[in-house]
């Protein structure tokens, strides 16, 4: 039997991945206005102290806001130590527009892609999150700096594109909402951005494990489930730009890129997985994954090749062709030997994914409790007793509001279901009830209040025992009538001409049986109104207080 045609790997031509560019910055002077901080709440001594501190801070806002003739990872080693440093100045030094805080800064920061953009906040977090998107966009730069041709360089590339995941993901959960409070911030930083930017990053990186696996001469199997997990990490970063606020932000090159390789992985996963199935000797799911491949790639071609880059146009049409050859192989050999019946794409399971990737945790890249930093300015211990303290009051004042909500919120429903607003209305403090309420109160007191209902209740009672006994009597009647026919009828035979009892009574047996019935029933309802008053005793007594405005 003809084995599939199988190709080192369809997507060698498609190795073409994005980098992102840094945000652009204004020029800030952080020393003057620190140092003047330090003089008018500490003394002129102290400001001397720690002048090395602030001619370092100073260097470094220096240093980031040119553009670097240094390596990129010189880069990547400037924003992660001017990050920590500014962690350091956020516990000791209050940047706001306040009179009594250090309000002679303002940061100011451009969009990474709409470069006409900006933000401005006295706000260090705008400051901290920009870090934190230079940092993510020089660690993808970084990745793009290594010969993927080579399993060491994949390997590299694979895992700077893991640590630019990472600062996308610590921005998205530390720093963007603070930026964005206000909405002054710009959409690069927004938590929705950086989301997107994780799942990007960690698709080029998973990329990257997909082509050494092929290079590696993995099963198709496992190539297959490498493959899908990249496309379910483009298609995941694909929903993010096709939603608000992302929709209108990116250049359509952007999207018809992501849309693209979402395709071509998808189609590369059906076209791996099909080789694992030919072997298995499964044709005809073979058959409909070859298909599903094909169908993907040919709608792609139709709405997004516009813009895209070449490399990856010439990806899909070379995919394209060795899923068309396999697929013409398995009909033909469907059609001469296993004869199967071909199943509905629709009725396929999912691919099956494996991710060999993930967000490279940045809290200990990033950790600035080991900078003494302006460490004697405040006690190292007492700034970060007062951050543990702070994120503890956070927590619990969040979690107690959460509470209280929920809480308000079923009242709100039980009150609801209850439909009392008049006594709502009396507990809300007015002194006298409503006087629609006042006057049903005061009928039921002059019936007797709640106990004349003992009086009601013992008179249905009576009515329903003479009830039963006339239909009884009824009953006994009848069957009488009927026992002297049946006599007479044997007595007298064919002398007897009266018509049959049984047709004489009938409409009074059935009027009787209704009767009957309705009696039952009334007695069930009877019943309930009974254990009704007897639950509600307690609570009815309140009604035989005058007046009645006295019971709370």
């Amino acid at each position: 039997m003809a084995a599939p045609s199988s190709s080192p790997s369809s997507t060698a031509a498609a190795n073409i991945m994005l980098a992102i560019y840094e945000k652009k910055t204004v020029s800030v002077d952080l020393y003057r206005p620190l140092r003047n901080y330090i003089v008018f709440n500490y003394s002129e001594r102290e400001a001397q102290n720690l002048e090395d501190d602030l001619q370092t801070i100073k260097q470094m806002r220096s240093d980031l806001e040119r553009p670097t003739a240094d390596s990129l990872s010189a880069r990547r080693d400037l924003l992660q130590n001017y990050f920590k440093a500014l962690c350091a100045v956020e516990s000791r030094f209050p940047i706001s527009a306040d009179k009594d805080h250090v309000n002679a800064v303002n940061f100011t920061w451009y969009d990474a892609f709409k470069t006409k953009l900006k933000a401005s906040q006295q706000n260090i977090h705008l400051e901290k999150a920009s870090v934190l998107f230079n940092l993510g966009a020089v660690q993808s730069q970084i990745g793009l700096t290594f010969d993927r041709s080579s399993i060491e360089g994949r390997r590299q590339g694979s895992h700077a594109f893991i640590a630019a995941a990472g600062a996308f993901a610590f921005l998205r959960d530390n720093e963007s909402m603070k930026a964005s409070i206000g909405g002054s911030a710009t959409v690069d930083v927004s938590v929705e951005c950086a989301g997107m930017l994780e799942r990007l990053m960690l698709a080029q990186a998973q990329e990257c494990v997909f082509e050494n696996s092929i290079a590696k001469g993995s099963t198709p199997g496992v190539c297959a489930k490498i493959s899908r997990q990249v496309g379910i990490y483009y298609e995941e970063a694909l929903a993010a730009l096709n939603v608000s606020p992302l929709k209108e932000h990116f250049d359509k090159n952007w999207l018809s890129h992501v849309q693209l390789k979402a395709t071509l992985f998808y189609a590369e996963a059906c076209y791996r997985y099909s080789l694992e199935l030919h072997e298995k000797e499964e044709i005809a799911e073979e058959i409909a994954r070859l298909k599903s491949g094909i169908n993907a790639l040919s709608e792609a071609k139709k709405s997004s090749s516009k813009g895209a880059a070449q490399q990856i146009l010439d990806a899909i049409n070379k995919l394209e062709g060795n899923l068309n050859r396999n697929l013409e192989r398995a009909v033909k050999e469907n059609d001469r030997v296993y004869l199967m019946r071909v199943p509905a794409t629709s009725s396929l399971p999912p691919l099956p994914a494996f991710s060999l990737v993930k967000s490279m945790p940045m809290n200990e890249v990033l950790d600035a409790s080991k900078d003494k930093m302006f460490a004697s300015l405040v006690p190292d211990n007492s700034a970060k007793a007062l951050s543990r303290y702070t994120e503890m009051v956070d927590v619990i004042i969040r979690t107690q509001a959460e509470k209280l909500q929920q809480g308000s919120e079923l009242a709100r429903v039980r009150l609801k279901e209850m439909d009392l607003p008049d006594s709502i209305l009396a507990l809300e403090g007015n002194i006298t009830l409503p006087t629609t309420l006042k006057e049903d109160v005061e009928a039921v007191q002059i019936s007797g209040g709640p106990v004349g209902l003992d009086a009601e209740l013992q008179q249905l009672r009576d009515l329903r025992r003479v009830n039963h006994e006339l239909l009884v009597q009824t009953e006994e009647l009848l069957q009488k009538e009927l026992t002297e026919d049946s006599q007479f009828r044997s007595q007298f035979g064919t002398r007897w001409t009266r018509p049959q009892s049984n047709t004489l009574t009938k409409n009074l047996q059935d009027r009787l049986n209704r009767f009957a019935a309705n009696l039952k029933q009334a007695a069930d309802s009877d019943a309930r109104i009974e254990r009704s008053v007897r639950d509600y005793s307690a609570l009815m007594s309140i009604l035989d207080r005058r007046p009645v405005c006295t019971f709370h």
